[in-house]
């Protein structure tokens, strides 16, 4: 039976956006739960086993991509936290072709269409996510921001352990 940690895959992003969503983070999040640095998610389980056929992919997936647009379109409630909301046609697209590539290996929750997001706060009682929202719905502006890679993470419940970056190439 294999014993390797599932595997997280996430779009790394631009100096300057992951430094407004980690401040972000540093103030809102639980500080006994904020062992990671702000991140989005585009695959929550991936199996550990298949780590060198999973970075094999993506070292040559990367070759073909550079850098991708994003648009942080809007705050999002979760119900115990607040995320930003992440839109990009073409990081729809890395993910819908990666899904393909795993499919066999993938979870349901894997399987399903992404919603791309940054989670700022999370685990916190509701009404104080709720204040929070509003907080920052009341003078969020639309902002441009850059995928700038893939980052494979493997989950030790709860941390994740770094294993590989793959900048964009093309």
């Amino acid at each position: 039976m294999d014993t390797s940690p599932p595997l997280i895959l996430t779009l790394a992003l631009d100096e300057a956006t992951a430094g407004f969503f980690n401040a972000l983070r540093r103030q809102h999040f639980p500080p006994e739960r904020n062992y990671l640095d702000a991140h989005l998610t585009l695959f929550h389980h991936l199996p550990g086993a298949e780590q060198p056929a999973i970075a094999a992919v993506l070292s040559e997936y990367v070759r073909r991509l550079a850098p991708l647009p994003l648009q942080v379109a809007g705050l999002q409630f979760l119900g115990q936290g607040v995320a930003y909301r992440v839109g990009s046609e073409a990081v729809e697209q890395l993910h819908r072709d990666l899904q393909q590539e795993w499919w066999p290996w993938l979870t349901p929750q894997d399987r399903q269409k992404r919603r791309p997001h940054v989670t700022i706060q999370n685990k916190v009682r509701p009404e104080v996510a709720r204040s929070l929202h509003q907080q920052l719905s009341a003078s969020f502006e639309p902002f441009a921001a850059t995928g700038t890679g893939l980052q494979l993470w493997a989950y030790r419940n709860g941390p994740w352990e770094a294993l590989q970056h793959f900048p964009f190439q093309a």
